[in-house]
């Protein structure tokens, strides 16, 4: 469902566009619980260190999907942008993670 004409910017502006009306906070999230797989091969991977891949792939997957969660929202109150969009992440217990993308949904001209 999501939106892919909708802009998402970290700023508070959108270069040559006026926001006309802002439509509120837009937010999505996702939580995610570490594989017992990864656990091991990222135990091996930090005694010669480097990338531990699974979990990069793991973080990936969880921030895009929290930011279709989002967008899924703000398409739903008609916006044409997101505006001073962030992630944020945080333990919710041992091995689970929550990925919030959040930001606020305008209408421009």
């Amino acid at each position: 469902m999501t939106n892919t004409k909708i802009i998402v910017a970290t700023t508070e502006k959108i270069a040559g566009r006026e926001v006309t009306e802002i439509l509120g906070l837009v937010r999505g999230n996702t939580i995610r619980a570490r594989h017992i797989g990864s656990d091991i091969g990222a135990s091996l991977k930090s005694l010669v260190g480097g990338e531990i891949k699974g979990y990069v792939v793991a973080m990936t997957d969880a921030r895009e999907e929290a930011l279709s969660r989002m967008l899924d929202e703000a398409s739903l109150l008609g916006a044409d942008a997101v505006i001073g969009m962030r992630f944020t992440t945080s333990q919710i217990m041992t091995g689970a993670a929550e990925v919030l993308a959040y930001g606020t949904a305008v209408k421009l001209n």
